[in-house]
């Protein structure tokens, strides 16, 4: 819209309307140089050789620094995992105590007690046997192996199947793992130790000793610190998911150790029966082995029946047959009763965490793969489940 005319004043004095002259038009802004605080993005010259290799070699020892300090920090990151889990499966029983009128630091160091006496018992009594087990049975092998290949039941089935050298192989291979005390010390997923590894085994045994009374006083102590890390809003939900986390870890824990034990000691006295030379040895890789859910009882059968076959074809048919029978009974009948308070998840996710944590970490890892699968289903079905059903809308 235009302006009204300004009057102007000519020469002769009389003032005149003149057109008012419009306003400049606006100037368009010049683009401004680039903001000094932008981020600059740091190259190497390809043009320079040595700059090139310089600056890749410090990246590479930083990586290959950062791996081996990962690798040296293992040792204790199991000392506080098998700690943590020690102490989660101690808690059901302070708890119980708490329930009958007993104060918590009382609870405390009555159970802690208690699990550290029957833990030195089982070393004092079971492992020096079990070492010395593994010895003669290393040294017992190459004859065990002789009088398979000339037992007339073996001579029989080369003649049935005609595969003579295949059947040679496979004993030769079994004659030099199984005469190898590492490989059988290995199995028992480096529980026993021989030489100087007693040393090693004693100390982290009272490492893992102190770190478990340690987080047993201080567990409701560490549940409240991990709830004061989220918001307000969402502590009550946290807090019960904690309580189901270490409930459930808890009962499970102190469930297969309980399945574990009974297993070993059935195992035991069904060898001792039989005769078997190294029951105890077997007995203690029960009580290791079995502890692995689903698949720990049937690898502790093959195993022991395998090694039994060496001794005695007979024995070896009736400790198959009489295990067996007792795997069902664990499976239906001990299992339902001990894990009640432990979390069900599906057989197919057991044997993957198992397997995937046997791999990462050998019998522990696979020991305690099937309690982290289970948090972390526990975690997506109260958090992440309702969060996505309450989406009727695409966002």
């Amino acid at each position: 819209m235009s302006e009204p005319a300004a009057p102007a004043e000519s020469n002769t004095g009389t003032v005149e309307s003149v057109p008012a002259v419009a306003a400049a038009p606006t100037v368009a802004a010049q683009p401004t140089a680039p903001s000094q605080s932008r981020h600059r993005r740091v190259t190497v010259d390809l043009g320079h050789p040595f700059v090139w290799g310089f600056t890749a070699t410090v990246g590479a020892l930083m990586a290959i620094s950062l791996a081996s300090a990962l690798v040296s920090l293992s040792t204790v990151m199991v000392s506080i995992g098998v700690a943590l889990f020690i102490a989660l499966a101690l808690d059901p029983l302070v708890r119980w105590l708490e329930r009958h009128k007993m104060s918590r630091g009382l609870s405390i160091a009555i159970v802690f007690a208690a699990f550290a006496l029957i833990l030195g018992g089982v070393i004092a009594l079971v492992v020096p046997t079990a070492v010395v087990q593994i010895t003669q049975f290393a040294r017992a092998v190459p004859g065990y192996i002789t009088g398979i290949q000339s037992a007339e039941w073996f001579n029989n089935l080369v003649a049935a199947t005609g595969q003579s050298d295949v059947y040679a192989n496979i004993l030769d291979q079994a004659r030099t793992w199984l005469s190898n005390p590492a490989n059988l010390l290995a199995i028992g997923g480096g529980a026993l130790a021989v030489g100087t590894g007693v040393v090693n085994a004693i100390s982290g045994t009272l490492i893992v000793l102190v770190l478990t009374l340690y987080f047993l006083a201080s567990l409701r102590t560490m549940k409240l610190a991990l709830e004061r890390l989220a918001p307000a809003h969402a502590r009550s939900q946290l807090a019960e998911i904690t309580d189901q986390i270490t409930e459930s870890v808890g009962g499970y824990v102190s469930g297969m150790a309980i399945l574990a034990f009974a297993n070993a000691v059935f195992a035991f006295i069904l060898m001792t029966i039989l005769g078997v030379p190294f029951a105890a040895l077997l007995a203690f890789l029960a009580l290791l082995i079995t502890m692995i859910p689903m698949i720990g009882p049937v690898l502790f059968w093959l195993l022991a029946t395998i090694v039994i076959l060496f001794t005695s074809p007979w024995s070896a048919l009736i400790f198959a047959v009489i295990y067996f029978a007792y795997m069902q009974v664990e499976a239906y009948v001990m299992t339902p009763k001990v894990m009640t308070k432990a979390v069900d998840i599906p057989g197919s996710l057991v044997l993957i965490g198992a397997l995937v944590g046997g791999t990462l970490l050998g019998l522990l890892g696979a020991l305690v793969a099937v309690p982290v699968t289970a948090s972390l289903l526990m975690v997506l079905n109260t958090v992440f489940i309702p969060r996505q059903d309450a989406k009727l809308q695409p966002s």
